[in-house]
């Protein structure tokens, strides 16, 4: 019973994080005002993302030379670098107004001569932002039960599930940066 006691929890986090994303991104145009600028975290965002990505470079280096303590911190610093992500992607969202690749005049309308501009790499960023946000929300429940196996000390489960863990956690972190590089122009 022990082993499934963080099963639920895992589920319950691994459906609320995307449903709550989704319907602040997608569900509400009214916006939250703090007071101050929160323009400045999509550069955060890609600090973080960037960072992810390392540690979990850093991460593999470390238990395919078996330096467990070291592998344990970058992981776990990893997952701590995401949580910050997320809360400051929401306090994001729902301060500023979503922003168009494309979007010259920042008005929220990619006019025809925007579109030509943009050009097909419009299509690309649609692709890699796609990709991203999609596995953003699958990889949830995999970091989650990776670590679970990892604190429960199942190590041989803990690898057979870190082999699909690892490569999709760091190509969302990748992308992330690869989006912010590609729509920073339009902020």
């Amino acid at each position: 019973m022990k082993d499934r006691s963080l099963t639920v929890p895992i589920v319950i986090i691994s459906v609320a994080i995307p449903l709550f994303v989704s319907i602040l991104i997608f569900g509400t145009h009214t916006k939250i005002k703090l007071g101050f600028s929160t323009s400045a975290l999509p550069l955060f965002h890609a600090i973080l993302n960037s960072t992810t990505a390392i540690l979990l470079l850093a991460s593999l280096y470390f238990i395919k030379h078996q330096m467990v303590r070291a592998h344990r911190a970058a992981n776990l610093t990893a997952v701590v670098l995401s949580a910050v992500f997320l809360v400051s992607y929401v306090i994001y969202h729902s301060t500023n107004p979503s922003v168009r690749f494309g979007d010259l005049n920042h008005d929220g309308v990619l006019s025809a001569d925007e579109k030509l501009r943009a050009g097909n790499l419009r299509y690309v960023y649609y692709v890699v932002l796609s990709s991203h946000i999609i596995l953003s929300g699958v990889i949830i429940p995999f970091v989650l039960f990776t670590l679970q196996r990892a604190f429960q000390q199942k190590f041989t489960l803990h690898k057979k599930l870190a082999r699909i863990t690892w490569p999709i956690w760091f190509y969302v972190a990748v992308s992330g940066v690869v989006v912010y590089w590609m729509i920073s122009p339009y902020y």
